[in-house]
């Protein structure tokens, strides 16, 4: 899958089939977010991969069944900046796309007990699984025109 493809194509999923995610798929998501830049490359982060506590970190999110019911779950924690917490998710979920694996982040709706699970701050949860039907396959073009997106025209402002 080409990056203009990805980006295009790629949707938050919050439905997932019932079996875990690979290891090799385990180890080339969480090597994409070993892989992003981070402010003045501090890697401020650390991946926790949550297993056994799955379903104590579900309680920790606004939509408890995404992590719940997902073959991989992964908490990036640390003290890296929100912006680069971002660019490491984005990285991890594109890459997961390209495999053929969905994803999903999920809001933190109690802090503490998200930073308790998983042995300290919590920037981000992220849901990953393999999805119960088959994708659609289109060109990034055909993605992009089917989007509901603003149009280019209400958001790019030139000064």
């Amino acid at each position: 899958m080409d990056v203009s493809t990805a980006i295009a194509s790629k949707r938050d999923e919050r439905r997932y089939a019932d079996r875990s995610v690979s290891a090799e798929h385990v180890e080339r998501i969480l090597d994409a977010g070993r892989l992003s830049g981070s402010s003045r490359n501090t890697q401020n982060w650390e991946f926790v991969v949550v297993e056994t506590a799955q379903d104590a970190l579900a309680g920790a999110v606004y939509a408890p069944e995404n992590v719940r019911t997902a073959g991989l779950v992964v908490a990036i924690v640390g003290s890296a900046f929100p912006f680069d917490a971002g660019r490491c998710a984005q990285n991890m979920m594109l890459a997961a796309w390209e495999l053929g694996v969905v994803s999903c982040p999920n809001g933190i709706r109690d802090a503490d007990a998200a930073a308790t699970i998983c042995g300290g701050e919590v920037k981000m949860i992220l849901s990953f699984g393999y999805p119960p039907k088959p994708r659609t396959e289109r060109t990034a073009e055909e993605w992009s025109a089917s989007a509901n997106r603003k149009p280019l025209s209400e958001i790019v402002r030139r000064v």
